[in-house]
């Protein structure tokens, strides 16, 4: 083929020698762009390279490559080629482009302003304003490309590329070695904006360093001596930094630091390294230096199977106990933790998991700063401060349910007693429900079983043995049926009728007044029927529903057996959601009897804007007292305390809550909560406030008199909590936060910050005076300066001050 000078804007085709030009120029720009890792990339660039190559990448994007096959016909290895002018010198082996040059090769676009081909070598140079756009939408920038003709060596000047997420990268020279191995010269790497006309020359952050090897073929990135800067001010350094290829999506390397200073640990210095072990299971080790105490190592171990997932976190250290202060006592002795869980599938209907959470310490996760420890990992959780263990199989598909578990649980509060926790080995819980009609209603078979054994019992329950005794433990099998169906009148009246039955057999043996062995058995039975009568409006403006609800319900009158421990059913609140259940109690142990009405309603408002409002009241009217109740239920006269419970959304992204429960007799206020959530770009956080009258202990406080047959109650507790949490934004960028519990009066622990935030940087700086004594800690007080960085995880100074206790 022969070229001449071409009209404005000509192109050409060509099957053989063109096509190796350009593939060479576009493989050898995207081979560039994939050193530039979101959280490793760095070095010494220009940031004159970021402003300019930000506006051309502006301009590219607004100059989108067409689609190939669809624009310019090219199938096959071919390629697209315009220019102003196009020269071949055939005595020199070269082939000159010239005057807004634009090359397409399988979905790259190449753009610069001249460009010149050896024929002869293979070889090709690109010079003036070079662009290459990937097919992904990746852009990549050089004053000046070269490339050999094996493409496995070649060399640009002002080399920058934009990649996703906005992140940025410049170096003052890109080298490619061989096909797997670039190395960047002075570069720079920032996720952040960069935009002269706005007078951001410089972003918030960024990352320089003096060279940056890119390993394609082990997908590493080594940077050699790499700095952080704010705002272009040095403020970290790192001689060397080994991280992963951005094409990677798992690559061993070492990760962030953390850094802190505390009373406990003083200057601490904790690195992770991550490693991958194999495609389905990788491990991370971050062994914790502390100047005041041993070093202390946490491990986090993953695999997945073909059936399911394992996660292993350990952490141990050799030293003894300390203080607040970091003041040390004690033997010495191994200090460990272990948080591990695992779900497997066995097949569509089967699947079991465990949890093995053990601490050494009750105070470990405080005094290591562990994150994350007291999160629900399996079937079962605990409460909060206390580590669960169990193994489990659960069964499940359209019409059974079927579950079996051993559980042990460790507390870590400073009031818990390891001894007097029983192992709940087996617990077996099933349900069956056919798949047709009973008696033109639903029907619902449960079935449970629970053995507990314990090494120490209960000294404060009167109802077992004391002392320290040996327990024996207690067992529990039950089997439940459940029936109930919806009619619907003609004028919209809804009727729902029901029938509840059950059968408990207990085996007991922590009882001073059961003998050893026995067995105690007893049935429960209720009967009635659910009315309401919902009425619904709609209007241009709102949909408003109204539904008054009334429910009968019919059983025996049941007393406290006192040979029939209370261990299920000692957490029991009255609210909106078993309002209108005639058996409230939350577990088996403690049921609820008699003849009781249940009056109240539901009523709701919404908009089409997505505003709403709901409000649920009621109160439930029995025949006689049922002392069996704890008083501080609510539950325990004839008349209950009268349930409200409202929330609303008066505006977008603003939730307001509240739930009130007020006495039967006097309207005083038992339980009162309320709070109100928002998240809006300037605002976020909430407020809640709690107001409860407690029981001296968690026994019923209600009791015949031996004179007179009145009732008699104890003075009770209460509780008054506000819970506050949030931050404002004053400016686009600037805000304040805050966080304050308030416990019967006394402000237990508040933080007040100031925020700095923008399109990739955050940091905080936070006041925080902690009133909690927990074991060896005691009140703190810190102040935090927290720092996140967009794409590159986020490190965290605490100056922390403690007494010594």
């Amino acid at each position: 083929m022969t070229f001449a000078p071409a009209r404005p804007r000509d192109s050409i085709q060509s099957p053989a020698g063109r096509t190796t030009l350009l593939a060479a120029s576009v493989l050898f720009g995207l081979a560039l762009a994939s050193p530039a890792r979101a959280q490793f990339a760095h070095t010494h660039g220009s940031y004159n390279d970021l402003l300019r190559d930000e506006a051309a990448a502006q301009r590219a994007a607004a100059k989108p490559a067409p689609p190939i096959v669809e624009t310019d016909g090219l199938s096959g290895g071919g390629f697209y080629l315009e220019a102003e002018d196009v020269v071949r010198r055939e005595t020199e082996h070269h082939v000159e482009a010239s005057g807004k040059v634009e090359a397409r090769y399988k979905g790259r676009t190449l753009r610069a302003d001249h460009i010149d081909y050896d024929t002869a070598a293979g070889s090709a140079v690109a010079t003036g304003h070079v662009q290459i756009i990937g097919d992904d939408g990746s852009a990549q920038f050089a004053d000046k490309l070269a490339l050999d003709k094996d493409m496995n060596a070649g060399f640009a000047e002002g080399f920058s590329t934009r990649l996703r997420d906005n992140i940025k990268i410049a170096a003052r020279g890109a080298t490619r070695r061989n096909r797997d191995v670039t190395v960047l010269d002075r570069a720079i790497y920032t996720p952040c904006q960069v935009c002269e006309a706005n007078g951001q020359r410089q972003p918030t952050w960024s990352i320089k360093a003096r060279q940056v090897i890119v390993d394609h073929g082990r997908k590493t990135l080594t940077f050699h001596d790499a700095v952080i800067q704010v705002k272009g001010q040095p403020i970290f350094y790192l001689p060397l930094l080994i991280g992963a290829d951005p094409t990677a999506e798992r690559k061993s390397g070492f990760l962030l630091p953390l850094v802190t200073f505390s009373g406990e640990r003083g200057f601490s210095y904790q690195q992770p390294y991550y490693q991958v072990i194999s495609p389905s299971q990788d491990i991370t080790i971050s062994p914790q230096i502390n100047s005041k105490v041993n070093p202390f190592v946490n491990i986090d171990y993953r695999k997945r199977f073909y059936s399911g997932v394992l996660d292993v976190r350990a952490g141990a250290t050799y030293d003894r106990d300390f203080t607040s202060g970091g003041d040390k006592f004690g033997p010495n002795t191994a200090r460990s933790y272990i948080l591990g869980s695992g779900v497997f599938r066995i097949d569509p209907a089967w699947l079991w998991g465990f949890t093995a959470e053990r601490a050494s310490d009750k105070l470990i996760f405080d005094k290591y700063s562990v994150g994350d420890a007291f999160l629900d990992r399996g079937l079962y959780a605990a409460d909060d401060r206390r580590l669960i263990s169990q193994v489990y199989a659960v069964r499940q598909d359209a019409l059974t349910y079927l579950s079996v578990a051993a559980i042990n649980v460790q507390g870590l509060r400073a009031n818990d007693d390891q001894s007097t926790f029983p192992t709940v080995a087996p617990l077996i819980e099933a349900r069956f429900e056919p798949s047709g009609p009973i008696l033109g209603g639903r029907l619902r078979i449960d079935g449970s079983a629970v053995a507990l054994t314990r090494s120490q019992i209960l000294p404060s329950n009167p109802f077992l043995d004391g002392g320290g005794a040996p327990a024996r433990g207690n067992r529990r099998a039950s089997l439940q049926a459940d029936w109930q169906r919806t009619l619907t009148a003609s004028n919209g009246l809804r009727i729902v009728p029901f029938l509840d039955g059950r059968i408990d057999l207990y085996n007991v043996a922590d009882q001073a007044l059961t003998p050893p062995g026995a067995t105690v058995t007893r049935a429960f039975g209720v009967a009635g029927a659910t009315f309401s009568y919902p009425l619904i409006k709609t209007t241009p403006t709102a949909t408003w529903i109204v539904e008054p609800i009334a429910q009968v319900a019919i059983s025996p009158n049941y007393k406290t057996n006192p040979r029939i421990p209370n261990e299920d059913s000692i957490d029991f609140q009255f609210n909106e959601v078993n309002l209108f259940q005639a058996n409230r109690s939350p577990g088996f142990d403690l049921v609820q009897g008699g003849q009781s009405l249940t009056i109240g309603g539901r009523a709701s408002v919404t908009l089409p804007d997505g505003r709403a409002a709901n409000l649920v009241l009621g109160r439930r009217f029995a025949a006689t007292k049922d002392l069996s109740i704890p008083f501080r239920t609510g539950l325990t006269q004839p008349s209950s305390d009268y349930i409200f419970e409202a929330d609303a959304t008066p505006i977008k992204n603003v939730w307001l809550f509240s739930r009130l429960r007020l006495d039967s007799n006097d309207f005083r206020v038992n339980v009162f909560e309320a709070g109100v959530r928002a998240v809006t770009p300037r605002l976020a956080g909430y407020v809640s406030y709690l107001e409860e009258a407690q029981s001296p202990s968690l026994l019923p406080v209600v009791a015949p008199s031996a004179s007179s047959g009145s009732v008699q109650t104890f003075a009770q507790a209460r509780v008054k909590s506000l819970d506050v949490h949030g931050e404002a934004y004053l400016t686009k960028h600037w805000g304040v936060s805050g966080y304050a519990i308030l416990d019967n009066g006394d402000l237990r622990r508040r933080d007040i910050g100031v925020v700095y935030r923008d399109d990739c940087v955050r940091v905080e700086v936070i006041y925080r005076h902690d009133e909690t004594f927990n074991g060896t800690l005691g009140p703190s007080t810190s102040v935090v300066l927290r720092l996140s960085l967009a794409t590159f995880g986020a490190a965290s100074y605490v100056a922390d001050s403690r007494p010594s206790y």
